[in-house]
């Protein structure tokens, strides 16, 4: 699970989607452990490395923050409910359609070619605002609910509602990102529900990805 933690944090920092990679191995090496606590587990070492590449992509990508910011709110208050939300139910059928929809996205985005090449928003003030936050705060939900992919559905949603390009909407996926995975670990640590050595030694890991998969992700668009 180490080392799945260094290639999901390398991934999640170009596209997102870093839990599919980790969750599914943490899930494997342990299969008889409650699903809360695994998704806890997850949440405390993928928190640093999104929080590290968000911090990247802030130094060197502009972003429009009036728009970011309450995204991120919405999303962090999304991803407190979601959190609480698994803790009382199993997200059995969330794990069997998952595939499903990520196989959609693939399609959609192999059939547009040119998806997320140019900067071209669709929305400008308030709307723009609005849609963002409808956004952070369906995905925060997912997120703490359950939670893998939801850097991918971010930045897919950003560019093709927002009309942002991939950098940015990755980007600004990030700073959502982070703030869902603080609310849904506040959750999870408060009941209880984290295994903390094993998500501090993931958690060195995934920062060590995350600062390659920022890198490659600035230097190479």
């Amino acid at each position: 699970v180490t080392l799945g933690s260094v290639f999901a944090g390398f991934v999640d920092a170009i596209v997102g989607g870093g839990g599919l990679i980790l969750l599914p191995a943490l899930f494997s090496a342990f299969p008889t452990a409650q699903p809360v606590i695994l998704l806890g587990t997850n949440k405390s070492a993928s928190v640093w490395g999104t929080s590290f590449a968000a911090w990247q992509f802030k130094n060197r990508v502009e972003l429009p923050w009036k728009v970011i910011l309450p995204a991120a709110f919405c999303g962090l208050a999304g991803a407190f409910l979601g959190a609480w939300a698994v803790t009382q139910l199993a997200p059995t059928y969330l794990r069997k359609a998952l595939p499903v929809i990520l196989l959609m996205i693939l399609l959609y985005t192999l059939a547009k070619k040119d998806l997320g090449q140019h900067h071209a928003p669709r929305w400008s003030g308030r709307r723009e605002v609005c849609m963002a936050c409808i956004i952070g705060g369906g995905i925060g939900m997912y997120d703490g609910f359950w939670g893998p992919g939801t850097g991918s559905f971010l930045v897919f949603l950003f560019v093709r509602v927002l009309g942002y390009d991939f950098l940015r909407a990755s980007a600004g996926a990030k700073m959502v990102n982070v703030c869902t995975n603080l609310a849904a670990i506040t959750l999870f640590a408060m009941k209880g529900y984290v295994w903390w050595r094993l998500g501090l030694l993931m958690a060195a890991a995934n920062i060590v990805g995350s600062f390659w998969g920022s890198r490659m992700a600035l230097k190479h668009g």
